[in-house]
């Protein structure tokens, strides 16, 4: 259960740093896990919001939920969370995680040819790999999910695939994509992605 992994929290957090550490094991014992991270975030909120109202943008966020969780089913992934106009998913592969991702754009890019200007998806992806906390399928935690949410919501634009140095090189046969390495300077720092071309 979720409390559980919250009391294993209350319980590190009550005890010297030393007895902390067996908690620490329990944890990633228990709920980490080596993942693909996907985090998706739907474009231009701010301004669809106040052209159209709030009713109409979140009509659009549940248009984009009903598209995007069949999609991730059919790569082997799940869907952790919708959090406001964001998707929170995890895949056991990076190729796993990347197809989903092009066929999201791609089913976006469908939807937006029956549908009026005002009511067109965009959407921007970040993909990472690493160990995370999978809190029962229902939260996930750790620096893959923040570099996925980095790339996602902060540097990818509309329709744009950015996979971290770490996914990219978990991909097994590379020559199933098109990438294009690009440089980026987040908070100081120098980090290269690999935006896929489809």
């Amino acid at each position: 259960m979720t409390n559980s992994f919250y009391s294993l929290l209350d319980d590190y957090n009550a005890v010297l740093p030393e007895a902390g550490k067996a908690i620490e094991k329990s944890i990633w014992d228990t709920y980490g896990k080596d993942k693909a991270v996907m985090i998706l975030d739907m474009s231009g909120f701010t301004l669809l919001t106040q052209r159209h109202g709030l009713i109409h943008y979140l009509g659009m966020v549940r248009r984009m939920q009903v598209a995007t969780e069949p999609i991730v089913k059919r790569f082997n992934g799940q869907v952790i969370k919708y959090e406001a106009d964001n998707m929170y998913a995890v895949f056991e592969t990076c190729g796993e995680a990347i197809r989903a991702g092009i066929s999201i754009n791609l089913a976006m890019d469908a939807m937006n040819t029956i549908t009026e200007d005002s009511k067109d998806l965009y959407v921007s992806i970040g993909i990472s790999y690493g160990k995370i906390l999978e809190i029962e399928g229902k939260d996930i935690f750790g620096d893959s999910v923040n570099l996925a949410s980095k790339l996602g919501e902060d540097i990818a634009e509309r329709g744009e695939i950015l996979v971290t140095k770490e996914a990219w090189g978990e991909i097994s046969n590379k020559a199933d994509f098109n990438f294009e390495e690009i440089k980026y300077s987040v908070s100081g720092v120098k980090i290269a992605v690999y935006k896929v071309k489809y």
